[in-house]
């Protein structure tokens, strides 16, 4: 790994160092980086192709922090990602040994494998597929997943899992899904998204 990628990632990761805000947690520590969080609904995730690919939100607190930031860092060395979230009052995680997003070209398709955790596996399902926001379908299902379940995700037929769904939805397949969990007509009460590099 170059000296010149090492202090490239050093300004990236510096830039987006999450400070506590009232009522939210600081980053973690241990070097995850934490791409996602979902606390209430002060940050709407319904957004387009630009928002999801600058990444938008608190950073102290609701946010996605960018596709093109998340390929940056997964294009150079091997990163695992840990979900975490929480529903009826219990905290579940799932943990995957590979994790990468692909660039623009790709439309930031997703690689993910190697489940482990108590949350059950909803993410297996969407490797390989391309992101897909309300204004970019890239699913592969007749209908356009981004606006009939009111998120944006790497959906495939539709979803397994939907954490950038619609806060507190119970509608069909709308809310923050997490399909093992909270099947379809039940919604997670918060979600994080973290990632760190493997040695």
């Amino acid at each position: 790994m170059s000296v010149l990628f090492l202090a490239a990632s050093f300004l990236l990761l510096a830039s987006f160092e999450l400070v506590a805000a009232q009522g939210c947690p600081r980053q973690d520590p241990g070097d995850w980086i934490v791409i996602q969080r979902r606390l209430n609904a002060d940050v709407n995730f319904y957004r387009g192709w630009a928002d999801y690919k600058h990444g938008f939100g608190d950073l102290r607190c609701n946010f996605w922090l960018g596709n093109e930031k998340i390929h940056q860092l997964t294009s150079h060395g091997r990163y695992k990602l840990r979900v975490e979230f929480t529903f009826n009052n219990k905290s579940y995680f799932a943990e995957y040994s590979t994790f990468k997003i692909l660039g623009e070209a790709d439309k930031y398709k997703l690689q993910v494998g190697g489940y482990s955790g108590n949350a059950g596996d909803a993410l297996t399902f969407h490797n390989g597929m391309a992101f897909s926001t309300n204004d970019r379908d890239n699913d592969a299902d007749s209908i356009d997943c981004a606006k009939v379940y009111h998120g944006a995700w790497w959906y495939k037929t539709c979803h397994e899992s939907n954490l950038n769904g619609k806060w507190g939805s119970k509608k069909y397949g709308e809310g923050l899904n997490w399909k093992a969990k909270t099947t379809f007509t039940a919604t997670a009460t918060s979600s994080l998204l973290k990632i760190k590099a493997l040695k």
